[in-house]
């Protein structure tokens, strides 16, 4: 099966590039996004993968704004051209590869609408290879790679408009592509445990002439079994960013140290410190101030309903809202999130946000079981 893809010299396998080479029905490749106010007033994620092997395209666009999350949601037949990312209303344009992209959420049922740019503002991060097994097969093998920017644009939710001032919004890029859990799961042979304990941990920082990123996994005794620590210049034109990978980059390898103080009965940092360290002996230490609380179920993340590559028929668009405070912080549903943050290293103050996704007991954090709080 020929795309319009094959017209550039990029293959790894003898197949087309719409053939994976892998026949793992959890093969994925997904487009991830968040965009924030420095202040914390706003906060908004995008989502949009494509499963090869299951024949599904399916998106996500989710803000929190004023105590009350708004989530837009589609899900498509996975069209036969893989560089088509329409669903519905949904239209994701790349501009420019690791440049300029563009979302569009046209008049739809849900009221939920957008026009933004996200420009970038450093080159990008490469993460390491992240490899998890189970008992039995791979759970995760997947390459990220991380680049910040700015957005700008507006956004239309609840019969308002809100405008989004690239001096004001600071966001991320993340693309990540491989194996890992997204649909429903495999079926037959002897039972396995329903969950195995991962916790996740991902700091990207910007500041006003770099951004740094911390992200670590952890099991449940504490042990760190993958790190990613990077920082990079920032540049105020995008023109400057020097290419795909910046020579000026530096890429640290160590344990992250860390210590989180989660609010009493939740999974949610209170607050947050960090010390970035590489092999050679350099550091850096942070400190992270939450701000406001945003549920990554708004993009499909442990969804019941939207959750990663479920089918939902040729073309699916639905739409929800809630108020921050409602819900259950402990719901398997609810246990991932992202915290817009106030970041402070010596005398320089920056913002960016803290993910937390803590599945089964730690050690350290105060969690005992699968679904307890602090």
């Amino acid at each position: 099966m020929l795309s319009k893809l094959d017209d550039y010299p990029i293959h790894q396998t003898s197949e087309p590039i719409a053939q994976t080479a892998s026949s793992d029905r959890f093969v994925y490749d997904r487009y991830w996004y968040n965009g924030h106010a420095k202040d914390g007033e706003y906060y908004f994620g995008v989502g949009l993968c494509r499963y090869a092997n299951l024949g599904i395209l399916d998106c996500g666009f989710s803000l929190v704004i004023d105590g009350k999350q708004y989530a837009f949601h589609g899900s498509r037949r996975a069209p036969d051209e893989p560089s088509c990312l329409q669903i519905g209303p949904f239209d994701m344009q790349i501009v420019e590869p690791m440049g300029q992209h563009h979302l569009i959420i046209g008049p739809n049922e849900t009221g939920i609408e957008c026009d933004l740019r996200f420009t970038p503002r450093t080159s990008c991060i490469e993460e390491g290879h992240q490899n998890l097994r189970n008992a039995r097969h791979v759970v995760m093998q997947a390459t990220r790679l991380d680049q910040f920017g700015y957005w700008h644009g507006t956004i239309k939710y609840d019969g308002k408009e809100l405008i989004v001032d690239q001096r004001n919004t600071y966001g991320l890029k993340d693309r990540s592509w491989g194996i890992r859990p997204v649909g429903d799961a495999y079926t037959g042979g002897a039972p396995l445990d329903e969950y195995q304990a991962v916790h996740f941990m991902w700091a990207p920082l910007h500041w006003e002439d770099q951004c740094t990123l911390a992200g670590w996994f952890e099991d449940g005794n504490g042990y760190q079994w993958h790190t990613d620590q990077a920082i990079l210049p920032a540049y105020s034109n995008s023109a400057d960013v020097p290419g795909v990978i910046d020579p000026n980059g530096k890429v640290w390898q160590g344990i992250v140290n860390y210590n989180i103080t989660n609010h009493p009965g939740t999974r949610q940092a209170k607050s947050a410190s960090l010390i970035m360290q590489d092999r050679s002996g350099e550091s850096m230490e942070i400190t992270l101030e939450p701000l406001l609380l945003y549920r990554m179920k708004g993009i499909g993340y442990q969804h019941p309903e939207w959750g990663h590559g479920k089918y939902k028929g040729e073309l699916a668009i639905g739409g929800e809202s809630w108020n921050i405070d409602d819900v259950d912080p402990l719901a398997l549903e609810n246990i991932h999130i992202q915290q817009v943050v106030r970041a402070r290293c010596g005398d320089k103050v920056g913002c960016g946000v803290l993910e937390q996704m803590h599945i089964g007991p730690h050690a350290t954090l105060g969690f005992k079981d699968w679904f307890d709080g602090a």
